[in-house]
């Protein structure tokens, strides 16, 4: 794991800046444009104020200020300003979420290691399972 005291920033998205496809970075990450795909940081993510996303978002410490159509994991601390709008599932190990942001999904809080790797886990063998279901259906429909 990125230590928290790192704020030097690896991976920009810039304002006016459209981006498809998945983002891996090894540290701080800061989008501030728009993002169709998943970003996934082994350090710091902020997604900005007028960020728009399309994809989930996986970090250490993870700030939402912009609009969020996908699941989030961090690690760490996660903040939702108040200009954040999230449309997902949230699992984290401490969240905060300021007065007037919007967030349309199940929210996990996992206090220690062994409730993340659990939550974590489930999680993936539920979405395994989903996208299994229509192969399966074709099959045996």
């Amino acid at each position: 794991m990125a230590q928290d005291s790192d704020y030097s920033i690896n991976t920009i998205i810039g304002p006016n800046t459209n981006f498809t496809g998945d983002i891996e970075a090894g540290g701080f990450t800061r989008i501030d444009g728009s993002i169709s795909g998943n970003v996934r940081a082994r350090g710091r993510v902020v997604i900005g104020e007028r960020a728009r996303m399309k994809g989930n978002v996986t970090g250490t410490n993870i700030t939402i200020g912009g609009v969020v159509c996908g699941n989030i994991f961090a690690d760490g601390h996660l903040v939702i300003l108040s200009t954040a709008i999230v449309i997902g599932d949230i699992i984290t190990r401490r969240i905060q979420a300021d007065d007037g942001c919007f967030i349309n999904g199940a929210i996990k809080v996992c206090p220690n290691e062994e409730s993340w790797i659990k939550t974590i886990s489930e999680y993936k063998d539920a979405q395994g399972i989903k996208s299994a279901l229509p192969v399966f259906q074709k099959v045996h429909g």
